[in-house]
């Protein structure tokens, strides 16, 4: 489904405090950045950033950094960040007029980036990362394209660029062949699968504190059963 653009997108994420621009520069110095040496976990390709909010919410000793390609859905993950702290104003003004805001209150644990995912190991540091969330990626279904998705041992070897020696890697998917697919890239890429599941929601143990994304809620409405993965290096 094509991606329908919104024109003041750019504006809202320039100019928004927890977006992070030339995100390049901040790599081996994210933890300068929260101002303090908490974990970091990223989720990549957030969406409308609804599991990643509800994280930091329920997380304030963990730092969180949500990266989304598309600035047209980042907005959308901008203006549920606006709603969950409760703020008021700041997206309802042409862009140029948007006043500065202090990154405090309820969710000081938490950023944004608008970028591609192959650029990974260009943002982050050896080490910097102890947890990849991935939640319903682009199954991208031709043959061809397999090396685009973000569960190819492709992917799976910029990971292990950026993650500490105990790094983690969870993945949520409806698309049985990509979990397929997955499940053998994460032996291929050398990896240890530490647990998986078909039926996520039926799974006592593996469902324990899980925090749905607003894909899983609507395809788990219509009856699909959700799949689950947890890789480590």
């Amino acid at each position: 489904m094509r991606l329908r653009n919104i024109p003041r997108a750019e504006g809202v994420l320039q100019a928004h405090p927890i977006v992070m621009k030339e995100e390049t520069t901040y790599k081996g110095k994210w933890k300068q950045e929260f101002g303090n040496n908490n974990p970091i976990h990223i989720e990549i390709g957030m969406g409308k950033g609804q599991f990643l909010l509800a994280l930091a919410d329920q997380n304030p000793g963990i730092n969180y950094i949500g990266i989304e390609r598309y600035s047209s859905v980042l907005l959308r993950a901008v203006e549920k960040y606006e709603e969950f702290c409760g703020r008021d104003g700041m997206l309802g003004v042409e862009p140029g007029e948007m006043r500065p805001l202090k990154i405090d209150g309820r969710l000081p644990n938490i950023r944004f980036v608008c970028m591609d995912a192959a650029d990974i190991a260009d943002v982050f540091a050896q080490d910097e990362v102890a947890k990849i969330y991935l939640n319903f990626s682009d199954p991208w279904p031709k043959k061809r394209h397999a090396r685009r998705r973000l569960t190819s041992r492709e992917f799976l070897g910029r990971y292990q660029q950026i993650m500490d020696d105990e790094g983690v890697v969870e993945f949520k998917t409806d698309n049985h062949d990509l979990f397929q697919f997955s499940l053998e890239e994460v032996e291929a890429a050398g990896w240890k699968l530490e647990a998986y599941t078909w039926d996520l929601h039926n799974d006592e143990k593996m469902n324990r504190g899980n925090v749905m994304t607003e894909y899983e809620a609507k395809f788990s409405s219509m009856g699909n059963s959700i799949h689950k993965l947890i890789a480590t290096r």
